[in-house]
This record gives C-alpha cells, sequence and structure tokens, in this order.
C-alpha cells in the first residue's frame, strides 16, 4: 500500500529551501503508531484505530484527546520539539507529522517512515478531507469514515441553510486586546468557503495569523455576522474578551445591535482543528450560536 502526504512541501524557516515529503510504500498496515498532528490523532481515535504508542503531549492537547495523557501512551517530545530518542525506543512502523515537525522530517525518517498529514490554509478542507481517506485506507476504516463524513456533511447543509440569512461575514481572532481578521484564502477561510458565510470583504491578506486591524476598521467594514476567536483564552491568558470586544466602537455595529457577535471556543478553533471530532464539533458550535 503506497500513501501519499496531505501536502507535497511546506516553507522552511526564512532563507531556508521548502520541506519536501515522498510517498511511503507499507508492506502491511503498521501496528505501532507515533502521532504529532493532533487532527490526525483526532481522526485516528474517531476511527477506533489501534496500535497508537507514541504522542506529542504539551498544553495544546485537545479536551477530545484528553486520554492521550494517560502513561499507557508514550510522550516523544511536544509539538514543536520531538523527542528523538524516545521515539526510536518506541520503534514505530510509522510516523505522522505536520507542518510544525517538519524541520525534524528526515531525522525522523532515519527511525520509521514519516508521512505528512498536516492540512494547509490555502485548501485546508480539501487537505482535512484527504488526511480522513489516508487514515480509513490505510487502517481498513473506509466504512467508519464514511460514516462519520456523512455527519459532517450533514452538519454542513443545516449550517449552509443558516448563513444563507446573511450577507456579509468576518472571521477574527482576538489576541490580548488585539484583532486580526482572515480572508477567504487564508487558516479559518473555510468558514467562509464550506460553512457558506460571506466575507464583508475581499480586501483582508491571507495569513496563518491574520491581517491585524483596529476596532474603527470593523466597524468600517460593519459584517452583520462577526465571529471571534479567543486566542488569548486558549494558550491559557487571563482573557477579558467581551469587555474589550463590546467597546463604545463595537456597539455601533449591526453585529451587536442584532446580537450576532459569535464568540467561539478558543481551544477547539485555535489549537484544534483538521481532525474528524473537531471539525463536527465547530460546525455544531455555530449551529448552536445562531440558530
Amino acid at each position: 500500500m503506497t500513501v501519499s502526504p496531505t501536502v507535497a512541501s511546506v516553507e522552511g524557516e526564512e532563507g531556508a529551501e521548502p520541506y519536501s515529503f515522498e510517498d511511503i510504500t507499507f508492506e502491511k498496515m503498521p501496528e505501532n503508531i507515533v502521532v504529532f498532528d493532533y487532527g490526525f490523532l483526532d481522526t485516528l481515535d474517531a476511527l477506533g484505530v489501534e496500535g497508537i504508542t507514541g504522542v506529542a503531549k504539551d498544553s495544546s492537547l485537545p479536551d477530545q484527546l484528553e486520554k492521550y495523557t494517560s502513561d499507557e501512551y508514550t510522550s516523544v517530545g511536544s509539538l514543536k520539539e520531538p523527542l528523538l530518542e524516545d521515539v526510536a525506543e518506541l520503534d514505530p512502523d510509522v510516523i505522522f507529522i505536520s507542518g510544525r515537525q517538519s524541520p525534524f522530517y528526515e531525522e525522523l525518517s532515519e527511525i520509521a517512515p514519516v508521512v505528512f498529514v498536516g492540512t494547509s490554509q490555502e485548501d485546508y478542507w480539501g487537505t482535512f478531507q484527504s488526511s480522513v481517506d489516508l487514515a480509513a485506507k490505510m487502517f481498513g476504516k473506509e466504512t467508519e469514515a464514511e460514516e462519520y463524513m456523512a455527519k459532517i456533511d450533514t452538519a454542513l447543509e443545516e449550517v449552509k441553510t443558516l448563513s444563507g440569512n446573511y450577507e456579509t461575514s468576518l472571521v477574527t481572532m482576538y489576541n490580548e486586546g488585539k484583532l486580526s481578521g482572515f480572508a477567504t484564502n487564508s487558516r479559518y477561510g473555510y468558514i467562509y468557503d464550506q460553512y457558506g458565510f460571506k466575507p464583508v470583504t475581499e480586501d483582508i491578506e491571507a495569513s496563518s495569523h491574520g491581517s491585524n486591524f483596529g476596532f474603527e476598521a470593523l466597524l468600517e467594514f460593519d459584517p452583520q455576522v462577526l465571529f471571534v476567536i479567543d486566542r488569548t483564552a486558549a494558550v491559557g491568558g487571563d482573557s477579558n474578551i467581551k469587555a474589550d470586544m463590546e467597546n463604545a466602537i463595537i456597539k455601533k455595529t449591526e453585529a451587536y445591535k442584532n446580537k450576532k457577535i459569535v464568540y467561539l471556543d478558543g481551544p477547539l478553533w485555535y489549537l484544534s482543528g483538521g481532525g474528524l471530532q473537531s471539525e463536527l464539533s465547530k460546525i455544531e458550535e455555530v449551529l448552536a450560536e445562531l440558530k
């Protein structure tokens, strides 16, 4: 069985060459699995895949994956700093990585076959689906994957019926009192592309961290629906999001007047994602907030 990475390459550090990833051929289904990408771990967990022995463990491990904090699963480092010796001790059949571990691709490849399963900013939903397909085919979970994706498709159709009620929307991130906005082809662009919300502007620069702007600019955009992701809370900070957001300027916006400022769960949207469980949870949260 030959599997392909979800993307062929990712950008390197400033001035460095891109990191490229290869197709990998497996003679049999892997039984000893190390996972560094939480989205893919989420999918493996949802599909009931067995054989996970090592995972990256740090404070950003999503709530739905709490069971992997158990000593039953070996810590192989953090998302940014794999512990190569600990990975080698497990002698895995396969190692799954995403963007943050790309600098360690060659070193990890000396231990076991490495498969890149991360999502891309330019095609988040497409690469998410590719990672689900990869997991399903690799571990014989095609039926389970189809059933779970059917749930997601049903939820998507429901959210599209709601999004059609609004002419304009904007996805923003709150970080210690400051705001950034996200374009259609950015990290959260799938809220526009897949959920069906119409962007209030196409002039926001595409960026994984968003394009910074002030509250005055938000008033100028004046979207009917305003999504706010609380990064401060997601990383364990002291968030004053409602006090900061619901200021005199924001109170002039259509979204505030019509109670359509949607505060999205920070850990779910900022730290999680790219997995079956988290993507369904995101859609369900939007549905619950706008029904």
